[in-house]
C-alpha cells in the first residue's frame, strides 16, 4: 500500500494499529474490519489492497472541489428562491473552501466557469472535472440580479 501511494505521489499517514489502541478502535469503527491495511480516502474505507477501488477513489479525490452545495437554478426558481432559470444555485458555502475564498455566498447563482455557460449542476460538474489543480479559472455568478465575475484557484 505504501509503495502504491508513494508511486502516485499521494500523501498519507501511516499508523501502527498494533501499538495504538485508539487507532485500532477507530479502524474497526470506520471499516467494520480488523484486517489491515485499511486506507481511508475522502471518508471511504478500503480494506486490504483493492487496487480498482483505490484507483476509483483517488481519481474522484483528485478532482477539484468548489466547496459549495449547489442545486439547479431552475428548481430553486420554482421554489421562489431565485429568479434565475439557468445556472447552479449556491445553497451553502464551506467556510475556508474555494467558493468562500472566491467570495461566493448562499443565494448566488453560478452562470459560467472558464467562459463556458452553466445550465445547471450537471454542466457545472462537467466543467469542474476538466479543471486541474493549480489552475485559476474565471467564474461568473449572479447576486441579487447583478452579474459578477471572480476567479477561483483550484
Amino acid at each position: 500500500m505504501k509503495e502504491y501511494l508513494s508511486q502516485r505521489s499521494v500523501p498519507f499517514r501511516e499508523v501502527d494499529v498494533s501499538r495504538e489502541r485508539a487507532a485500532a478502535e477507530e479502524m474497526v469503527r470506520v471499516s467494520g474490519q480488523q484486517g489491515v491495511p485499511v486506507t481511508v480516502i475522502d471518508g471511504q474505507p478500503v480494506v486490504g489492497f483493492d487496487r480498482a477501488r483505490l484507483d476509483q477513489l483517488l481519481a474522484r479525490a483528485s478532482r477539484p472541489r468548489l466547496g459549495a452545495a449547489v442545486a439547479d437554478a431552475a428548481e430553486m426558481a420554482a421554489k421562489g428562491r431565485t429568479t434565475a432559470r439557468q445556472g447552479a444555485y449556491v445553497g451553502k458555502v464551506t467556510p475556508g473552501g474555494l467558493a468562500a475564498q472566491a467570495g461566493l455566498q448562499p443565494g448566488d447563482v453560478i452562470v459560467s466557469v472558464a467562459g463556458q455557460p452553466i445550465s445547471g449542476t450537471g454542466s457545472l460538474e462537467t466543467l469542474l472535472a476538466r479543471v486541474r489543480p493549480g489552475q485559476t479559472v474565471p467564474l461568473g455568478y449572479v447576486r441579487n440580479g447583478e452579474q459578477h465575475q471572480t476567479t477561483v484557484r483550484f
